[in-house]
């Protein structure tokens, strides 16, 4: 995995979280994190289909937030701030099979002092869009 240098210290504390998330039950995996992009493989599978053994959009959906939201704290200087969620679109463009997996890259269109807004594109093994994706966030104060 491939981890751009300003953002290691976050990295280690963002992939040594004592607690298991929706992340580790969906099989995300991070291939790049930086500044511009984050990249992260999911398969497709039993955790992550409909009953009609294709990809569910909600799947879809959960890993494009995934790697916005992560992204978007990544690229949060202050300590006391954290990124949620305010809305998410997606549009599915076509499916994929059980045994498959797709690939999303996240990036930054807009990165405000309280709002920030990315988009991400999900791809087949084959590099075929399947859905693409807009995720605002709000910049808050982290809870503690």
């Amino acid at each position: 995995m491939f981890i751009e240098e300003s953002l290691k210290e976050k990295a280690d504390i963002y992939f040594n979280f004592k607690h298991k998330h929706m992340g580790h039950s969906l099989g995300i995996e991070f291939e790049h994190v930086g500044r511009d992009k984050l990249i992260a493989t999911m398969p497709v599978n039993e955790n992550s289909v409909q009953p009609f053994g294709i990809l569910h959009g909600g799947a879809s959906v959960a890993l494009a937030e995934t790697l916005c939201s992560v992204g978007g704290w990544f690229l949060l200087d202050d300590k006391d701030k954290a990124v949620v969620g305010v809305e998410i679109n997606a549009n599915h463009i076509r499916s994929v099979k059980m045994g498959g997996h797709v690939t999303g890259t996240a990036s930054p269109v807009n990165l405000g002092r309280k709002i920030q807004v990315w988009e991400c594109e999900i791809r087949n093994s084959k590099g075929k869009l399947v859905c693409t994706s807009r995720c605002t966030l709000a910049v808050i104060n982290q809870h503690k």
